[in-house]
């Protein structure tokens, strides 16, 4: 039998294409975390890092020259890992730039004398939130700061789970590769505190650590709980669950890579859904014994095998287009178009629309995409990508509209005529007074 189900796309059931729903009793356990931050400060922080993680340092932020010595040691005694990391800082910060300069300030003279306008402006204080659980999260310091940098933020913070301080003291620290990636990025400040209370810590403030505008970053379902609770006090990114990937592959793909990149998504969480959909049912066999090759030598083959016998599947489509159409209704985070280039490549392209990102074409590993590529790793999940792209620079950014009209012309009077008549029609009477009084 195998590893994991490969069903006909007839066969598919109406929940596959719902949001996947993780209730539990999250929900109160974080609300009562949020209070007790609201209420206590750093003071609460300092309990709950004692009773929820490995260390409970005497004081929040971690000092300078702890981050610069972090960096220092990672250049030292791993220098390839040092300089992928600038490259992928470089990159990341490439692309958010230029996304920076796609969202332009304009002004337009709509009427004679009646001018509106649009302005980008950053928020004042980004904060971020980074994990340090089974996986310290470093290509997660790059994603999150990136973009906040570009945007032009006045401050970035960030906030990751304490550790135990190398020199055995009670010092501030944190998992020592985010500490030199935060300090290899420019991140301005630097909290060791986790969890839900983390995300309390920012969205309000505490004694140390200061409010922030909007909080980012990926985290487990109390992380994800209280950003949803939060959220109207500042901004968020969006509401993340456990990641997915849709591959749609013809009989030119190689069986290896795409089990591969099943795979790879599906190590990260026993509930990361890996799904395969393909017109060839060879190829479905094939890589359905790749999974089990792969997963021999895998270190993460535990979870990998829960994730794919749990969650993942291989739909046989009767063609290319059904399985666009199976993509779009499941508006996965990342979308890999496994296929030659050519016609149908570009046809396929076209029809998918709805994913975090998309990744065309064999050599377009979505791994790439996480690491070194430049695009954000942090993306919707359970079909939030119907609504919703990943994280970017906008995310940091406030699109805010400007009036101004030179008195007496000929837009300034037809826009307060208009508007006195619309102020009689509502009833609001002051309204109308405030715009016939111009004219």
């Amino acid at each position: 039998m195998s590893i994991i189900k490969i069903i006909p796309a007839q066969e598919i059931s109406a929940d596959f294409f719902e949001p996947r729903s993780f209730a539990d009793d999250t929900a109160s356990i974080v609300s009562d975390i949020i209070s007790q931050v609201r209420r206590d400060g750093d003071a609460a922080l300092h309990q709950l890092a004692a009773k929820f993680d490995p260390a409970a340092p005497s004081q929040l932020e971690i000092a300078e020259e702890d981050l610069a010595a972090a960096a220092e040691n990672l250049r030292q005694r791993q220098p390839e890992l040092y300089e992928a990391l600038c490259y992928s800082r470089d990159l990341a910060l490439k692309f958010a730039h230029r996304q920076r300069e796609s969202f332009d300030n304009f002004e337009v003279e709509l009427e004679p004398g009646l001018f509106t306008g649009q302005k980008n402006i950053p928020v004042d204080r980004a904060g971020l939130y980074v994990p340090a659980g089974r996986f310290p999260l470093l290509s997660t310091v790059i994603m999150t700061s990136a973009p906040a940098l570009a945007a032009g933020c006045g401050e970035v913070v960030l906030c990751t789970p304490p550790r135990p301080h190398p020199d055995g003291s009670t010092k501030a620290y944190a998992d020592a590769g985010i500490l030199a990636t935060a300090y290899l990025c420019g991140v301005h400040r630097v909290f060791a505190c986790g969890g839900a209370q983390s995300v309390a810590a920012m969205a309000y403030g505490t004694e140390t650590i200061p409010r922030c505008d909007v909080i980012v970053g990926p985290g487990n379902k109390f992380v994800a709980e209280a950003k949803r609770q939060v959220y109207g006090t500042v901004g968020i990114d969006m509401l993340a669950g456990p990641t997915e990937v849709f591959i749609i592959a013809d009989g030119s793909a190689n069986p290896a890579w795409v089990a591969a990149d099943l795979l790879a998504q599906a190590e990260h969480d026993p509930d990361a859904q890996a799904v395969l959909a393909t017109p060839e049912e060879n190829l479905a066999q094939a890589v359905a014994q790749q999974l089990e090759l792969q997963l021999e030598t895998l270190s993460t083959a535990d979870t990998a095998r829960t994730s794919i016998q749990r969650n993942g599947c291989i739909i046989i489509t009767k063609d290319l287009e059904e399985a666009a159409h199976l993509a779009n209704k499941k508006a996965p985070e990342h979308l890999e178009l496994a296929l030659d280039s050519g016609a149908q490549l570009e046809k396929l392209e076209s029809l998918v629309h709805n994913y975090g990102s998309l990744f065309i074409g064999h050599g377009s590993a979505e791994v790439l995409g996480d690491y070194a590529a430049g695009l954000n790793h942090t993306l919707p999940t359970s079909t939030s990508a119907r609504f919703a792209g990943g994280l970017s620079v906008r995310c940091f950014l406030k699109t805010v509209t400007t009036l101004r009209t030179e008195e007496g012309s000929a837009g300034q009077i037809k826009s307060a005529s208009a508007a006195g008549l619309l102020g009689d029609a509502e009833g609001l009477s002051a309204h109308a007074r405030a715009a016939r009084i111009r004219l």
